[in-house]
């Protein structure tokens, strides 16, 4: 008989142990991108979200209330799709041992089931030669190893894993063409070693040192400027029994009351024993002094939002009156030029992400907050964030939030510059999504390997002209990629054609795109825009 056991102290360690692991390796994963373009974030995206929910495993024992606080803080931190499509797993995981101050190996196998069940219906139209089928192979052969040692079970569940993720190619015909398996497959080995790793008692290197670094200008708040918007202030508060008598049946709904009275754009809420909080205040240190009457602190984040903040551009968020609204609207992009512009058609508010970058689900619940109205459009203007903020929303009960499921900036800005907020709800979706698939966004970027796809062969340092997934051209110019790749759009059929500028372009390479553009599309008006965005050198957007 197998004696083995999961307790929640160890499975908060191996979850840590793969989230380390991962963390360390997250750039091969990054580079497992299908286009070979220097915009796959992939590893990025996986190691946020596990490393959020093993910073939030704590010490407990009780195996159910590990899993779920594992389960809960991995949605907060979920970013991109395969963020998400990993944060369902370990909450289907969390659902199979909940109640369960421990399990064994047939209960840990009926966990990872509801783990597949779970992640499988996160998305729609589940595509295998995914992420989703390495997972599910593998479980089913940890499911007929579970009466086997733990040792020899795992093997067979990592074995299997790697043998799916090698057969992903053959399922999935893009990644045959670009040579290269599944990304979120890979970042899923990684994880799975790391957990054996754990288990075994081996050193991980740990994932920290390879976060990004985001630096502060703290130049924009000088020793005359005068404090406008307060502070960002995050906190967790153990509370404790000394306090509060008894935390089991302590009620935390005067604290957020507090909260709401004295601080804005609150997001708080118990999980266990923890007070999580998010508030804005002029006052950090009184909101501190109180909560601690109650509890002593775990963590503590104080910024001045003054300071450009690297989950969202703060300052956006007070560029119109926070006055409640029926109708609100929300976009995500990056680049300065592109959220003002944004802002100048009228959007509520703009969340900073995109490619490379993509927003979780908690900075979508606060943005939420920072929009202020009854029903709310979200844009996310990127096929990597519309499931996170289709996950954001069911999160959210203070409004109707609505995804308008656009993929592009191009679609994101042509919809909103014909939005109507008299209209119903039903009528400004089905006008958004009509307007938005009617867009034609056409990219330009440089290659970081070769390449032969869509026919078009593709050579390291090239700049490529695509739509979505099919590369139209390429040419050691940059200039040149963008005239044929509009050549290849037909631009001189359409009445406007809008130039996005990215921050590596330079103002003599747009003066030569308008210049050539316009002599070349005479009856096209040509609009160009300094957007600012990275990744992207220029972008061109067709209605």
């Amino acid at each position: 008989m197998n004696s083995f056991v999961l307790d929640g102290e160890t499975f908060g360690r191996l979850v840590k142990g793969g989230a380390d692991h991962l963390g360390a390796n997250r750039k091969i994963v990054n580079d497992l991108n299908v286009f070979p373009i220097p915009d796959g974030d992939t590893g990025d995206n996986m190691y946020m979200t596990v490393k959020a929910g093993a910073d939030a495993a704590g010490d407990l024992n009780d195996l159910g209330e590990v899993a779920e606080k594992i389960a809960h803080a991995s949605l907060l931190g979920a970013r991109g799709n395969s963020g998400v499509i990993l944060s369902r797993m370990f909450a289907g995981i969390a659902k199979g041992f909940a109640g369960k101050a421990f399990a064994t190996l047939p209960e840990v196998a009926d966990a990872l089931e509801l783990g597949v069940k779970e992640s499988y219906g996160a998305v729609a139209v589940p595509t295998e030669g995914t992420m989703l089928t390495v997972f599910r192979d593998a479980v089913r052969v940890f499911g007929e190893h579970k009466n086997e040692s733990a040792e020899d079970c795992y093997g067979k569940f990592i074995e299997e894993l790697y043998a799916s993720l090698d057969r992903t190619p053959d399922l999935l015909a893009c990644l045959k063409e670009a040579g290269v398996v599944d990304s979120g497959g890979a970042g899923l080995s990684y994880i799975a070693e790391g957990i054996r790793k754990a288990f075994r008692g081996e050193e991980i290197e740990g994932g920290e040192h390879n976060a990004a670094v985001h630096t502060v200008d703290i130049s924009s708040f000088t020793e005359d400027s005068e404090l406008q918007f307060g502070y960002c202030t995050e906190f967790l508060l153990r509370l404790q029994n000394a306090k509060v008598g008894d935390v089991e049946t302590f009620s935390v709904d005067p604290l957020i009351s507090y909260l709401h009275k004295n601080g804005e754009s609150v997001v708080a809420f118990r999980d266990g024993t923890v007070f999580k909080v998010h508030v804005h205040t002029m006052t950090p240190g009184v909101i501190l002094n109180e909560m601690q009457k109650y509890g002593e602190f775990l963590t503590v984040k104080i910024e001045n939002m003054m300071l450009q903040h690297h989950e969202a551009n703060i300052e956006n968020r007070f560029k119109k009156a926070k006055k409640h609204k029926p109708v609100g609207t929300l976009a995500v992009c990056t680049g300065d030029g592109l959220k003002q512009s944004f802002l100048d058609l009228g959007t509520d508010f703009v969340l900073e992400g995109g490619q490379c970058m993509n927003p979780s689900v908690e900075a979508f619940v606060l943005a939420f907050d920072e929009v202020g109205a009854d029903k709310i459009f979200v844009f996310p203007n990127n096929g990597n964030v519309v499931l996170t903020a289709k996950q954001a929303a069911t999160l959210y009960d203070k409004a109707e939030i609505i995804v308008i499921p656009t993929k592009t900036v191009g679609e994101g800005y042509c919809a909103l510059s014909m939005f109507d907020p008299s209209l119903s709800a039903e009528e400004i979706t089905e006008e958004m999504t009509a307007i938005a698939s009617e867009v034609r966004t056409g990219l330009i970027s440089r290659a970081v390997r070769d390449a032969n796809q869509s026919g078009v062969s593709v050579h390291t340092g090239e700049y490529l002209g695509f739509i979505h997934d099919d590369i139209l051209c390429a040419s050691d110019k940059k200039t040149d990629a963008v005239i044929t790749l509009a050549e290849k759009m037909n631009a001189g059929k359409c009445d406007v054609l809008l130039v996005l500028c990215g921050k590596d372009a330079t103002e003599e390479e747009a003066n030569e795109v308008y210049e050539r553009l316009s002599a070349a599309y005479r009856r096209t008006e040509v609009i160009m825009m300094n957007a600012g965005m990275p990744v992207y050198d220029f972008t061109l957007v067709i209605q």
